[in-house]
């Protein structure tokens, strides 16, 4: 297992779902997760909230390799805000392929597209991430 797919194995959530991290480079990240019984909505497809996580983890990882490239290895990124427009069921094995579109010093903007096993377009969502050194992020939870 590489350090980034620890990174991702060290989430609870994403464990508990049994995503996988299959690419994480570049500005680009992909996270792979294939559709079982308790992601199901009561139509029988991935509900709405298992696949903003995909795409939503996929934007966050693929800024995140643009930290790491400089050595940022503290760093992790937030997301800010993101929107999500839905254009199939998600159905089988599905990919979450993120990238970066602009990055600033302290900021990410990101987009990211899931797919189904037809290479089908079941989603797409754009978001903009912060970054954050970890230890500033344990600083908010402290506050509640």
């Amino acid at each position: 297992m590489t350090k980034a797919e620890d990174a991702l194995a060290d989430i609870p959530f994403l464990r508990a779902l049994g995503a996988r991290l299959a690419r994480a480079e570049g500005g680009v990240a992909e996270i792979a997760l294939t559709v079982a019984p308790d992601h199901e909505n009561s139509w029988g497809v991935a509900h709405g909230g298992v696949v903003m996580t995909l795409l939503d983890v996929a934007m966050a990882r693929a800024g995140r390799t643009l930290l790491e490239r400089e050595g940022g290895a503290t760093m992790s990124a937030v997301t800010v805000e993101m929107k999500t427009s839905f254009f199939r069921p998600a159905v089988g094995e599905l990919l979450a392929r993120g990238k970066v579109l602009h990055r600033s010093t302290t900021m990410a903007y990101c987009e990211a597209e899931l797919l189904d096993t037809k290479g089908q377009l079941v989603a797409k969502s754009l978001g903009t991430f912060k970054f954050l050194r970890r230890k500033d992020a344990a600083a908010f939870t402290k506050r509640s």
